[in-house]
């Protein structure tokens, strides 16, 4: 699956407890337009070692496997999130302006 969104959260290093390998983790908002205009969100987690050159708001591209994520939260209740087991979370630079055209006389 790829998704384009903006990353909503400071990506964070995280250590697997079960298998103690490392990985980036950050949230994703994917815009949408048409009729349905709300974002869907996503949780991504990135599994390598090297961090991820990401800031809060970057436009980018994520490839990866979709799975549901199910949890009990502080409350007590189930719940979950979509998450994103990602092999590639790409910053997407966007076009320059052109430079403006000078008539000639």
């Amino acid at each position: 699956m790829q998704v384009f969104g903006n990353v909503a959260t400071q990506p964070e290093r995280k250590t697997s407890k079960s298998s103690a390998k490392r990985y980036c983790e950050f949230r994703l908002a994917e815009s949408q337009k048409g009729v349905d205009t709300q974002p869907t969100w996503y949780t991504v987690r990135v599994m390598r070692e090297e961090p991820l050159e990401l800031d809060r708001g970057d436009f980018v591209r994520v490839t990866g496997k979709l799975k549901a994520d199910y949890y009990l939260s502080r409350e007590g209740k189930p719940t979950g999130t979509l998450l994103i087991l990602a092999f590639e979370a790409a910053k997407i630079s966007k076009p320059s302006k052109p430079a403006e055209v000078r008539e000639v006389a």
